[in-house]
């Protein structure tokens, strides 16, 4: 007997957002479906002559507006053969970290979302198909990514009091650094700068100095793969 094959291809993107103190996750309402009502993932279905990076790109245009410049690739979701209770689907995710004030979510009415919107890490609700698996997944990915990869260029301002990058780090980590521990190993890598611009009063103690981030220094470091230790309080 001939064996009917009825896989569907689709991609997932977790869109991480961080903005004052607080990591958040764009989700999308489903508008159809078995989730009917219930948030998920922005995704869908690859098209036939769409690559995995355009098809995911698209999803999030289409259901929720935007469009994001870097998407890296997390995992391939299928083991599980009941993940969409419609028929056998493999999921393809992809995840990025981006300042939700350079987006402006916008309702699509031909999707088949209903809205969209940023949801606290801590306040995620439960979720369609495996969805709140593919969330913990990708944070814990976003954790470990901060040890091999500074990041911030995207989430904060192009200059910054250095308190900024040590509360980014200990939102995502979900942890208290130790703060002098980190300024001295960030500042030895180079990648973040002082400014020579004026000090900023945030109104309890001395004004904070101002740095910046120099990315060639950031992608020489990238080029080299190096790992950078974090210590706590």
């Amino acid at each position: 007997m001939t064996e009917i094959k009825d896989i569907k291809v689709a991609v997932d993107a977790i869109v991480f957002g961080y903005q004052q103190n607080t990591l958040f996750v764009l989700l999308v309402k489903q508008k159809f479906g078995p989730f009917k009502g219930i948030w998920v993932l922005p995704g869908g279905f690859v098209l036939q002559q769409e690559s995995l990076i355009e098809a995911v790109t698209r999803e999030l245009q289409e259901e929720a507006g935007i469009k994001v410049n870097y998407l890296e690739q997390l995992y391939t979701f299928g083991d599980n053969i009941n993940r969409d209770p419609r028929f056998r689907v493999i999921s393809v995710a992809y995840f990025a970290l981006v300042n939700p004030d350079n987006f402006a979510l916008a309702q699509q009415n031909d999707t088949d979302a209903e809205e969209a919107q940023w949801f606290a890490i801590s306040n995620i609700p439960q979720l369609g198909y495996d969805h709140n698996q593919i969330v913990k997944m990708a944070h814990q990915r976003l954790k470990s990514k901060l040890t091999y990869q500074p990041i911030g260029f995207d989430l904060l301002a192009t200059e910054f009091p250095f308190s900024d990058l040590e509360n980014l780090y200990s939102v995502i980590l979900e942890q208290e650094i130790d703060r002098r521990n980190f300024r001295k190993k960030i500042l030895s890598l180079g990648f973040v700068e002082e400014t020579n611009a004026p000090s900023i009063n945030n109104g309890s103690g001395r004004p904070a100095r101002l740095f910046k981030f120099n990315k060639d220094k950031y992608y020489a470091l990238l080029s080299n793969s190096f790992h950078f230790e974090i210590k706590f309080a």
